[in-house]
């Protein structure tokens, strides 16, 4: 029986800065009957406070223990691979905050990790940078690998095409952590207290969110209110469980009773 959601938010919660129809009422429900949720987000520049003011300023009250980040996630799985280590680092706030949390020390030289995160602050002297030293030896990893949106206007490249331009010039896949990866849907996992068939992904894309919860043995719950749409669910191999419009539309005793 599922007891608890992973929710995605860019798509199933809000829209850039407009709140999806009945994604309030929904957060409102899990809480007042005490069901175990974890805002999840593969972006890695806000921290879990930027989030929250995001989620305050469409209505939605919550707290820092509610989001759980590509960011995060990228700093416990350093912290594991190699405890207080150093990380040159192409990213902003809510990746830097994470790694410093988890014990890393940031440097311009001989790191352990070259880690990217999205940003519009790049250059391509740090670009270079960040190639010298994976070529001396320093490993690559991104905080997760979405695509740009390939939108007229758009001024980030994406973290994907960042990440391929450095594997293209050092011949080094990088170590993505966030969704679709097994480390990011376990964590968070765990973070919440659940056993897997007790966990269920609420998510828009299905490249990441479904896919990453399928792998892990997660239900899911795909929403048509963001990326995936339904004529496409047609090309992929595996399938969401339940598809619904938007999450307003979850019928939550029926899902909790599984």
């Amino acid at each position: 029986m599922p007891k608890g959601f992973l929710i995605d938010m860019d798509g199933v919660i809000y829209s850039g800065n407009e709140l999806i129809s009945g994604a309030d009422t929904f957060i409102t429900e899990l809480k007042k009957r005490g069901v175990p949720f974890l805002f999840l987000t593969n972006n890695s520049q806000r921290t879990p406070r930027d989030v929250v003011n995001k989620l305050a300023g469409l209505g939605i009250e919550a707290e820092e223990k509610d989001v759980f980040t590509s960011a995060m996630a990228t700093g416990w799985f350093l912290a594991r691979m190699k405890p207080h280590g150093a990380a040159y680092v192409l990213g902003e706030g809510g990746l830097l905050t994470s790694l410093h949390e988890n014990g890393y020390t940031l440097v311009t030289q001989d790191p352990d990790f070259v880690v990217v995160g999205e940003g519009r602050n790049f250059t391509l002297e740090m670009v270079n940078h960040a190639v010298d030293m994976i070529l001396d030896g320093a490993k690559l990893v991104a905080t997760n690998l979405d695509p740009s949106p390939k939108k007229k206007g758009w001024t980030n490249l994406g973290i994907k095409a960042v990440v391929s331009m450095i594997e293209e010039a050092t011949g080094i896949k990088a170590f993505s952590v966030g969704k679709p990866s097994p480390v990011m849907m376990r964590v968070a996992r765990k973070k919440l207290g659940l056993e897997t068939a007790e966990t269920t992904m609420i998510g828009d894309t299905m490249d990441t969110d479904i896919l990453g919860a399928i792998q892990v043995g997660y239900r899911t719950v795909l929403t048509l209110s963001g990326v995936s749409k339904k004529e496409n669910l047609k090309h992929y191999a595996f399938s969401p469980d339940l598809v619904v419009n938007t999450v307003g539309d979850l019928d939550l005793d029926r899902w909790l009773e599984g």
